[in-house]
């Protein structure tokens, strides 16, 4: 009498198992693994942008900024440091998606209000309220007037402070946002905006608004046609202090801004 018995189980890691002893039963291992694509590679120094950075400023030259009259950027630069002067400065690069990041400090006796203002539409905040308890769309780390910041992470006045922001870009069509965009930004280290969406913009300062002029105008006029913009550094009276500051675009949409007629 003959019996044919034959056993189910389960066989931990098969495929590398039954590619071991040269196939059993006919299986054979399959390599499911996918070629990754290829990536470009990127210097990061400590202390420095990244190699496909545009700087905006490094300690010693204000040559990618300009005043909002489209004259070259009259703010004080001195040890390395640029001080908030007369009114707003702005990148001549313009950008669409990008990562950003600028360092800063607030003065001891002004209320150190300053800001990042992407696009000239949505502000990211700089102002001397660390240590404050109570949440507000206006204090540091807050998207200004979206969004209070998840914690307080500002540092005391005088001391050197950092931020890190991923900008999506609203997207345009006919000159209207047809599509939100978002921001995510940490402050010193710390995650303080967390992918908050976006669309028209709600401060009373922004730079198309408050002290407009034709040069910055124009630039209204070309964000609206080409989803591109500039980062301003905000004058709100007050002596904010910036070190190193730049910009990463994240896609090709990207390039110096040309006026016209403007001299």
């Amino acid at each position: 009498m003959r019996f044919d018995i034959r056993f189910s189980f389960f066989v931990p890691f098969a495929p590398w198992f039954f590619s071991l002893i040269g196939g059993w039963g006919g299986v054979q291992a399959q390599d499911s693994v996918e070629t990754p694509k290829a990536i470009r590679v990127i210097e990061t120094l400590q202390g420095k942008p990244p190699s496909d950075a545009v700087v905006l400023f490094d300690g010693k030259s204000t040559e990618a900024l300009v005043r909002v009259d489209g004259k070259p950027c009259d703010w004080k630069v001195e040890d390395g440091v640029l001080t908030v002067g007369n009114g707003f400065v702005v990148s001549k690069f313009h950008f669409r998606d990008a990562q950003i990041h600028a360092e800063f400090a607030v003065p001891t006796k002004e209320a150190g209000n300053s800001g990042l203002y992407i696009h000239g539409h949505y502000e990211m905040q700089i102002s001397n309220t660390a240590g404050q308890t109570q949440a507000s769309k206006e204090m540091i780390g807050s998207l200004y007037r979206f969004e209070a910041p998840l914690v307080n992470a500002g540092r005391a006045v005088d001391e050197w402070q950092s931020y890190d922001i991923v900008y999506r870009a609203p997207r345009y069509k006919a000159g209207i946002i047809e599509e939100e965009g978002n921001i995510t930004a940490f402050l010193n280290g710390v995650l303080v905006q967390n992918h908050i969406a976006f669309k028209e913009p709600r401060s009373p300062y922004t730079p198309y608004i408050y002290r407009e002029t034709p040069y910055t105008l124009q630039i209204l006029e070309s964000l609206k046609k080409t989803n591109r913009g500039p980062l301003y550094l905000q004058d709100h009276q007050s002596p904010v202090r910036y070190r190193s500051v730049w910009i990463r675009p994240l896609d090709e949409e990207c390039g110096i801004f040309e006026p016209s007629g403007i001299k």
